[in-house]
């Protein structure tokens, strides 16, 4: 099956469906996945949205719902349904689904569709809202398959089918006491392959991963990275079983926690959705633009400090330029090198060091290497070698320190609990072009200067 992608011909049948009868739209949406229709949902009006929802069946109108992006608010395409459809659709839903969704709308818009659902369901749902939603407890599904330690296989599986009916599917098997205290993991393949009069407690691994749920969801993924995890338990400081997370939900962490590391590299506050409108966009985006204008007006006053070097040797203004980018690239490459490592892993004092030096090798390298281009440029174009020389040490210099703080900020910021993704980049750009400027300058100043006046 090949990824699906929005094009003109989808967007025109669905909306000449529209505007014919229903019989004729549900045809054409039975072709459609339902993570095709929430694509299509991002280029539709309120209107056809809450038609389609409408004639789709139940479980399918909530497959829909649940795999809109949030920044496409499947909240309120749900608040302005029928209270019956709408209650239907909910109690289909998986309780963290439903939780998330639900989440985005106003607290009387809350308390009105919860107030309309089955009282279990909507204590599961009000429990889930009580976490932080980017915790594990915000992620889990309170739905979960319990057998007792007491139990031979044949109670086992009889309470495996009679618990699996309210679930779609199902990972892992966990095992209880009578006070739901979690003692151990289970798969349905070892129940099923065990002797007939097989206990519970002889099949049982005690030797299992599992989180408390005030854990952050990127820890979360970590551990369902690092141990190639499918399902993982969620539990309270008792070991009492609250849920479970799977690897569905993981892949939507992942994703989400890539977004907001790209967007706070690049100065980006993770609020801008990345639909939102030009309002949102310059509120997010203008304090980090108003801190780079004062860190390049500190760059600018480095040549202002060396005018008369300036004067001198306009040429230089023009590799300035260069060697300044340069080190901006170099740094970059380190930033995001090293903001990877740490949202990997946590490192230690021994792992940290050796990022750094690695990148210190590379910067010097790699420097020395793009220095040599510009010195024969400059031995070329300007016959000069003793400016040649200028521009390989600067740009050499330039890129040891965009290695050097390209991997040395994030880490340190990390250390003193500031998020690394955030203000790596202002620092590292305040760094590469304050050096950038500086170092051919200052070169310019003592080797061809003060030379040429001897």
């Amino acid at each position: 099956m090949q990824s699906f992608e929005i094009d003109k011909t989808d967007l025109l049948r669905i909306k000449t469906a529209l505007e014919g009868d229903d019989a004729e739209l549900q045809k054409v949406l039975k072709e459609y996945h339902p993570s095709e229709i929430a694509m299509l949902f991002e280029k539709l009006p309120q209107e056809a949205k809450e038609k389609i929802i409408n004639i789709l069946p139940t479980d399918i109108a909530s497959e829909v719902i649940s795999e809109m992006d949030e920044e496409h608010r499947p909240g309120e395409l749900l608040i302005n349904l029928h209270p019956d459809k709408r209650s239907e659709i909910v109690e289909e839903l998986d309780y963290d689904d439903a939780t998330d969704i639900i989440s985005q709308l106003d607290e009387h818009e809350q308390k009105e569709i919860l107030e309309d659902l089955d009282q279990e369901d909507a204590d599961s749902i009000r429990a889930l809202m009580n976490y932080d939603e980017d915790t594990a407890g915000g992620l889990m599904n309170p739905q979960v398959i319990c057998v007792k330690m007491g139990m031979d296989k044949k109670q086992a599986l009889d309470e495996i089918i009679r618990q699996s009916e309210e679930m779609e599917e199902f990972y892992t098997v966990y095992v209880i006491d009578d006070a739901h205290i979690l003692k151990g993991i289970l798969s349905l393949k070892d129940v099923i392959k065990a002797r007939i009069n097989a206990k519970i407690n002889e099949l049982v691994n005690n030797d299992f991963v599992y989180v408390k749920a005030e854990l952050d969801q990127e820890e979360v993924a970590k551990l369902f990275s690092q141990y190639n995890l499918t399902t993982i338990p969620v539990v309270d400081d008792n070991m009492k079983l609250l849920g479970r997370i799977t690897v569905d939900d993981i892949i939507d962490v992942m994703e989400q926690e890539s977004t907001e590391d790209m967007l706070k590299i690049s100065g980006v506050s993770e609020d801008e959705e990345l639909s939102g409108n030009w309002k949102e966009a310059v509120k997010s985006r203008l304090p980090w633009l108003i801190i780079n204008l004062g860190t390049a007006y500190l760059a600018a006053s480095i040549i202002r400090h060396f005018d008369s070097t300036v004067a001198q040797l306009p040429i230089l203004a023009a590799y300035m330029t260069i060697i300044a980018g340069m080190g901006g690239n170099a740094a970059t490459q380190a930033l995001a090198v090293t903001v990877r490592r740490i949202s990997l892993t946590d490192l230690t004092d021994s792992q940290a060091y050796n990022a750094v030096l690695k990148e210190f090798l590379v910067g010097l390298l790699n420097g020395a290497a793009n220095g040599i281009v510009v010195f024969f440029i400059a031995l070329f174009y300007d016959g000069n070698p003793m400016l040649g020389l200028v521009l390989f040490l600067a740009m050499t210099g330039n890129l040891i320190v965009a290695g050097l703080t390209g991997s040395s900020i994030p880490l340190v910021l990390k250390r003193i609990g500031i998020d690394p993704a955030v203000a790596s980049s202002i620092i590292i750009t305040t760094f590469t072009d304050c050096a950038g400027f500086l170092l051919p300058l200052w070169f310019a100043t003592h080797l061809l200067l003060h030379t040429h006046v001897k």
